[in-house]
């Protein structure tokens, strides 16, 4: 959704089927479709399914300052640890490509 990888009204798949695909629990899907929609990211049709809402660039902009303050910081952490600009501007570009060609970013490892 972030990232469009699922584009605006794209149906999801059933909770079922979900649960099946990835060897989870159907309860486990349910509730976190449930938090999906609660937080705005996806709606449901009685009968018909959930689908991706629209996102609007702005509604993630206070989440876009708490990540600006935890780069802030992470960054300065780096320099001080003897990284130079250079080196994380190369990660940057890195996690760029990394996105760009799907394998997107380990957000639990803190590594692309």
């Amino acid at each position: 959704m972030i990232n469009d990888v699922l584009k605006q009204d794209e149906k999801l798949p059933s909770v079922r089927t979900l649960a099946q695909q990835l060897s989870i629990n159907p309860n486990t899907i349910q509730k976190a479709y449930r938090e999906l929609e609660s937080q705005g990211y996806i709606y449901s049709v009685k009968g018909k399914g959930s689908f991706v809402n629209h996102m609007l660039a702005t509604d993630h902009s206070e989440e876009k300052e708490r990540m600006k303050t935890s780069l802030k910081k992470d960054i300065s952490e780096a320099l001080y640890l003897g990284m130079t600009e250079d080196e994380l501007m190369e990660l940057v570009r890195e996690v760029k490509r990394n996105l760009s060609g799907g394998e997107g970013y380990d957000s639990d490892s803190r590594r692309p």
